[in-house]
């Protein structure tokens, strides 16, 4: 599968997401975090790495809300296109810690928020474009997220969100593609018995 054919899939589906109304957005975004909320694995993560929801993605507020409230680290990724990697900053008020970073996209004001180890990160919830039940996953290009969990946080769990209508029956992968460990939509939770194989060269 060429770049060409998984441009062509990323486009036609991140296309039908930006279709979603509001309202459709929310409600399904809800449903998927009661999903997350009942991992057994929950009460056992202490430190959590979310990605900030930004335009038509699943919406993660109501989870990063709800996993301060229960004591538990929120880290949310600070893009450094300098040397194309994530840098996990804590917070504890998101209306009061995010501002427009990356593409406008909500990050940590780094003058504000601390930085935690990233080997101290339990789970790792991450967002894409496309996924499949066996652990594939299609980012958005940049490879951010393959590289962060490759080369920094390697001992987290891997949760990727998304809505329904963005599992295929399968991604076409390549090499530096990061399988997820589990994958959560509003309808269901899955983990793959049979993860794909990446290559840790990311």
């Amino acid at each position: 599968m060429n770049n060409d054919e998984r441009q062509r899939l990323r486009k036609e589906i991140l296309g039908a997401r930006d279709l979603m109304s509001a309202s459709e957005r929310l409600e399904k975004s809800h449903s998927a975090m009661e999903n997350f909320w009942s991992l057994p694995e929950m009460k056992h993560w202490s430190t959590l790495f979310i990605y900030v929801n930004f335009r038509s993605e699943l919406e993660t507020m109501e989870l990063i809300h709800r996993c301060l409230s229960q004591g538990k680290r929120v880290a949310v990724p600070l893009v450094d296109a300098s040397t194309v990697s994530m840098i996990p900053l804590l917070i504890t008020d998101p209306e009061k810690d995010l501002v427009p970073g990356y593409y406008d996209i909500p990050e940590p004001d780094p003058r504000k928020s601390s930085r935690v180890a990233a080997r101290e990160i339990d789970a790792a919830v991450i967002p894409g474009s496309v996924f499949d039940i066996h652990g594939g996953r299609l980012g958005y290009g940049g490879g951010y997220y393959d590289r962060f969990l490759v080369n920094d946080a390697p001992q987290a769990r891997r949760i990727g969100l998304a809505f329904e209508m963005q599992v295929v029956e399968e991604v076409p992968v390549q090499p530096h593609d990061q399988p997820l460990d589990i994958l959560i939509t509003e309808k269901r939770i899955v983990s793959p018995t049979h993860k794909i194989e990446a290559s840790s060269n990311a």
